[in-house]
């Protein structure tokens, strides 16, 4: 089964009830809206944090992030996910370069929307393989999250040298040209990245369950995202995805996730199932507020 479809682990009625409460009263005090993430994941990740926070329950938890905004900084740790790696799945990224470069080649400019950056490991993914393939000079990168400090930490481009190993295997396999090694310098325990990787990238805040269409683009990179929304949630994204593609565009989703189940399915093609990446087709896409 698909693991956006996995049905959520039974949560006791009460605290059903406080969880519902606590995602209200996030959304009201401070606009960011998790009330359409999947409940099992998020129950689990509130239950760590209320312990981490010293709270009995999640109304205590409650009553402090809306008492203390510095409390509710530290609850986004727990209530996004930034756990990525350089060209995770590799063969993801070899077919952007063999199958889908091709095709963004015709275009004179290119932009490239990556929702959901986390930490950044998927944007310099993409900005590597597209300056080895030539791209780089006409293509615009833009990075979004719904955290702050995971915008703050892409921006800055350091990664702890234990991963660096891995993130240059990941980058042989996918097909890279060149040496992970050319685009980093090494000192003090991390590896910090050129910065001239993000001469063509705008960082941004932005929240799938809120916020609307920012620009047109040619390539939706949005991996392991998905999997933490519930169904109403997953539309609304897979909505925006298509309005901000051109026609003939391309969206890459994580291994785990998928099309098929959504209202906006007919949107969309097949273009490499096996590394589930799609094409904007031209047919009109549901629009977020309408009924499925």
């Amino acid at each position: 089964m698909d693991a956006a479809l996995t049905p959520d682990a039974a949560i006791a009625p009460h605290e059903e009830i406080e969880l519902d409460l606590l995602l209200e009263a996030i959304w009201r005090h401070y606009h960011y809206d998790f009330r359409g993430y999947s409940r099992g994941s998020l129950h689990r990740r509130m239950v760590r944090a209320r312990h981490c926070f010293g709270c009995d329950s999640l109304s205590h938890l409650q009553h402090s992030i809306l008492r203390d905004g510095a409390v509710f900084a530290e609850l986004m740790g727990f209530l996004t996910i930034q756990v990525s790696e350089m060209f995770r799945d590799p063969a993801y990224f070899r077919a952007l370069r063999e199958k889908v470069i091709p095709h963004l080649r015709t275009y004179p400019s290119i932009k490239v929307w990556i929702a959901g950056c986390a930490n950044g490991e998927e944007f310099y993914s993409l900005a590597i393989l597209f300056r080895e393939e030539g791209l780089e000079d006409r293509t615009i990168f833009y990075c979004t999250d719904i955290s702050p400090a995971a915008l703050e930490r892409a921006e800055a481009g350091i990664y702890s040298l234990d991963h660096i190993a891995h993130f240059t295997e990941n980058h042989r396999r996918s097909g890279g040209l060149t040496s992970l090694s050319d685009y980093y310098t090494a000192a003090y325990g991390a590896a910090v990245f050129d910065k001239s990787l993000r001469r063509r990238a705008v960082f941004a805040d932005h929240n799938l369950a809120s916020d609307e269409v920012f620009s047109e683009v040619q390539l939706v990179s949005s991996r392991n995202v998905l999997i933490y929304f519930d169904r109403a949630l997953q539309d609304r994204a897979l909505g925006l995805f298509g309005e901000s593609l051109v026609r003939g565009g391309f969206l890459g989703l994580g291994s785990k996730e998928t099309l098929r189940f959504s209202r906006h399915a007919d949107g969309f093609a097949d273009f490499d199932e096996s590394e589930k990446i799609f094409r904007r087709n031209s047919k009109s896409l549901i629009e977020n507020g309408d009924a499925a």
